[in-house]
């Protein structure tokens, strides 16, 4: 199974994502896009894969939306688009992509639901929550 990660190894939601996904056994492909940026075809592609459109994909916190005036909903998704491709830390984190869909992942244990078997147990987040028990069931 073939994983792609849209990923920020600064973020702890990122992190969960990457590690939750190779306890499964996965070894997923990382794209870290604060490095490589975003092009317009390609982030109009994942958001309509993942049923998002760019404003309930942009970051709202630790980014530059409310500095660039991003926050005003009569901003439209192609002016929204255009602060992505120039910020791309303007894209929400991390937007998986698998043979069984394309989603944002927060909360990280969402990515649970893209996978085809769930890591062995237990298995917990960076903050210690319980996601996997030690039988191998979701914690809910």
């Amino acid at each position: 199974m073939t994983i792609v990660i849209h990923h920020n190894p600064d973020c702890g939601t990122s992190r969960n994502v990457v590690a939750i996904v190779e306890a499964a056994g996965c070894r997923p492909v990382i794209i870290e896009y604060l490095k490589t940026g975003w092009t317009r075809p390609q982030l109009q592609g994942l958001f309509a894969a993942a049923s998002l459109s760019p404003r309930t994909a942009l970051r709202e916190t630790k980014s530059p939306a409310q500095a660039l005036g991003l926050l005003d909903p009569s901003v439209s998704d192609e002016t929204l688009l255009d602060a992505m491709l120039e910020h791309p830390v303007l894209v929400n984190r991390p937007i998986v992509c698998s043979p069984k869909g394309v989603r944002l992942c927060r909360p990280s244990e969402t990515v649970l639901d893209l996978l085809d078997r769930l890591p062995p147990g237990p298995l917990f987040k960076e903050d210690g929550q319980l996601l996997i028990n030690g039988q191998g069931n979701r914690v809910a």
